[in-house]
């Protein structure tokens, strides 16, 4: 009996397991990405839960070719079956409503489409209660060159024919796939022979201009050539200013999502990713105002362009950036998009953060190949996708994962700072690894006031433009704490270093005239008159043993140090990853280079006249090291104090201590060896071709000796195996 009851409940346990549905659980990896560009994993935000088929659908033909697929308040789906010239009507069970594949046109001439690949539909606008603007289905009739607008039971109401103005070329052709209505029943048009931009227009098809044109790409050879070129030339060169962008979408502010993709723009566009380019010149989706001016936010780790770990196997089989083909406008201003190369779903924030990425190509529940559009119908996602006679819509349901987070988005943007922060930290209990999550608790805090809480937030993800921001704020409450104390402070700060060059100017001055041999304090002060006076220096530095070895070799070390201190003491927004190096790594990167010019020099000048000794060289060098220290630890100091706008004053100013000692290290050898400035220019890169041929010897010389021990070592090993 027992034997038999325990086979039961495997037999049970079995059927149970059969009855689950393949689900996209196995179907793909949702993940996001860290600053660094590593994939992180997180919880699936949309499962998929069934697929659509034609025959699911009622349709006594299969889809063939459809193009776009969009959806109405009451959940209605219209799809624009391209190859069949009829667009499909579901409701929002995915039950044929109806077809529209022919009607009678404004002549009562019966019409039928030419490839229809583009739908849209706009609601009824009622006013005191009156329906004032019946909603319409608007069909992009591609090869017909025209868009044709239905009632929303399908009955045809008008036809806007192609728009007629100068800025069109005689010869341009007018396809429309893709259409956008905003509230005042202005048209976005794209058409994919038109160079221009998106094509704005009224209703009626009176042409009202062009939005959001690409820029073009000009190579260097054209750029040469065209100066060599008539005006006529250039003028017909120039006609072509754009590509045509490939997809368009309004959300409910009226803005416009514009998606393109060009294989002439591909390295701009890599190089804006690799960049982290928050422009959008060469962005393969843009965000356009009604007048067309670009207004996307780039606040996230990297710009929103689909896949940026392009090259990673593990992440993508594909190499490349993304091929964005659609865009769809989600829920608490979410928009998502589709990388046509991939099979992949990228689903951003507002401000440009990445939220969720997933999808992928297979077989299973979930996976998808040759995706032709997207749409959200309320909580749910469905993706268009398929090809030919294959078509079918696979419908996403949101998790609660994804409603926690859309949650979080809602209170974000109602104002809700305290909600939002209970929700953002929902997401970390199920997701550790969610920066956009420590982002959003952040960015609730500092809308709160509680700017230094949420500084702890903002490092977690790596934030350094919120955290920026917030820390300005704490910055501006301090300093009207302290706003008499600091310039007092500044003042005593400039006073003491007046007096300081001062006290040094008299202590040289008296050694200059002593006669006698100059102490070690005095070697050490008479730097701060050579970094002045450089060739007066210089010249006393030789020739009054002003200067020795010990001090350079202090100079040198204080370089060193300077730069260990840089490596550990960069403040968080100029290091907000916390690399640092070993005090012996900056050792080398200070005595490999000074060695190395010293030894070359010294060689190159003693066959060509050079009146410097070893020793000279050594002091001279060592001595124009100092601007490096002096810049380079006030500006440590202060990237501790500075927010991520102040940064490149302090990048410029330790790049000016660099130029300062590169100069006093050019001047030092040519009042040193007594040359002229040519020839010590000459010298100066043949020093430095020396200094690669000698650590080519070292390295040459360093491999035949490895080689000679592993040699050495394999006879020895080989012999004992004999014995």
């Amino acid at each position: 009996m027992k034997k038999i009851i325990s086979v039961l409940c495997v037999l049970f346990a079995l059927l149970v397991v059969a009855a689950i549905p393949v689900s996209a659980a196995g179907a793909y990896q949702t993940y996001t990405y860290s600053i660094d560009g590593q994939a992180l994993y997180s919880p699936d935000a949309y499962t998929a839960s069934k697929t659509i088929t034609a025959a699911n659908m009622g349709l006594d033909k299969k889809l063939n070719g459809a193009k776009d697929v969009i959806t109405d308040e009451a959940g209605n789906v219209y799809i624009a079956d391209t190859e069949n010239n009829r667009v499909v009507v579901l409701d929002r069970y995915f039950n044929l409503r109806f077809e529209i594949n022919e009607f009678r046109n404004d002549q009562l001439i019966m019409d039928r489409f030419s490839k229809p690949q583009g739908v849209f539909v706009t609601e009824d606008r009622y006013e005191e209660g009156e329906l004032k603007y019946p909603g319409r289905i608007y069909v992009c009739d591609t090869e017909a060159s025209r868009i044709v607008t239905f009632t929303h039971e399908g009955e045809f109401a008008s036809i806007i024919e192609a728009p007629e103005s100068e800025l069109f070329a005689d010869d341009a052709i007018y396809w429309p796939v893709a259409v956008a209505v905003d509230a005042y029943d202005r048209l976005f048009v794209v058409s994919t022979e038109t160079n221009e931009g998106v094509i704005v227009m009224t209703n009626e098809g009176e042409f009202t201009g062009f939005i959001g044109a690409q820029q073009s790409v000009t190579s260097l050879w054209d750029q040469i050539w065209k100066r060599f070129q008539t005006k006529e030339q250039r003028e017909k060169s120039e006609t072509v200013i754009s590509y045509p962008y490939n997809n368009i979408a309004i959300n409910e502010r009226g803005f416009i999502y514009a998606t393109i993709y060009a294989e002439q723009l591909v390295t701009q566009m890599t190089s804006a990713i690799t960049s982290k380019s928050v422009a959008g010149t060469y962005a393969p989706c843009k965000l356009l105002n009604p007048a067309g001016d670009e207004i996307m936010r780039r606040n996230g780790f990297w710009p929103p362009a689909g896949e940026i770990d392009y090259i990673n196997k593990e992440v993508s089989a594909y190499n490349g950036v993304s091929r964005i083909t659609d865009v769809a406008c989600g829920p608490e201003q979410t928009w998502t998009i589709v990388d046509y190369k991939r099979n992949k779903l990228y689903t951003y924030d507002y401000d440009g953060n990445l939220l969720f990425a997933f999808g992928d190509s297979g077989s299973q529940l979930g996976n998808m190949s040759n995706i032709q559009s997207i749409v959200y119908q309320g909580d749910t996602l469905l993706v268009l996708y398929g090809t030919s006679m294959t078509q079918s819509i696979t419908v996403f349901e949101r998790t609660e994962y994804g409603d926690v987070l859309i949650k979080a988005l809602h209170h974000q943007n109602t104002r809700q700072y305290d909600l939002a922060i209970e929700d953002w930290k929902e997401i970390l209990m199920r997701n550790s690894n969610y920066d956009a999550a420590y982002i959003g608790i952040g960015q609730a805090l500092f809308r709160s006031g509680d700017y230094e809480e949420a500084l702890d937030y903002y490092k977690s993800a790596y934030d350094t433009e919120n955290y920026s921001v917030a820390y300005q704020e704490m910055r501006k409450e301090w300093m009207s704490r302290f706003f008499i104390l600091i310039p007092i402070v500044i003042i005593i700060i400039c006073v003491l270093i007046g007096k300081f060059l001062k006290y040094a100017a008299k202590v040289n001055a008296a050694a200059a005239v002593s006669g006698r041999k100059v102490t070690f304090k005095e070697e050490i002060l008479f730097v701060f008159h050579l970094m002045f006076h450089p060739f007066d220096g210089f010249y006393d530095l030789k020739h009054e043993k002003r200067g020795s070895p010990r001090v350079a070799t202090l100079f040198m070390l204080l370089t060193v140090i300077s730069l260990f201190y840089r490596s550990v003491g960069t403040g968080y927004v100029m290091n907000p990853q916390g690399e640092y190096s070993t005090i012996f790594m900056q050792l080398l990167i200070v005595a490999v280079p000074v060695a190395l010019f010293v030894i070359a020099n010294w060689c190159l000048t003693t066959l060509f006249d050079g009146e410097g000794s070893l020793k000279d060289i050594y002091v001279a060098v060592g001595y124009s090291l100092l601007p490096i220290s002096l810049t380079m630890i006030p500006t440590t100091l202060f990237s501790n104090v500075v927010v991520a706008s102040e940064t490149d004053l302090l990048t410029l100013i330790t790049t000016l201590g660099f130029i300062w000692a590169g100069f006093l290290i050019f001047f030092g050898m040519m009042v040193t060896h007594d040359y002229s400035i040519g020839k010590n220019l000459l010298i100066t890169v043949v020093t430095i071709v020396g200094m690669v041929f000698i650590m080519f010897l070292g390295i040459l010389f360093t491999s035949l000796v490895v080689d000679m021990m592993t040699f050495v070592t394999d006879i020895v090993s080989e012999i004992n195996y004999r014995l």
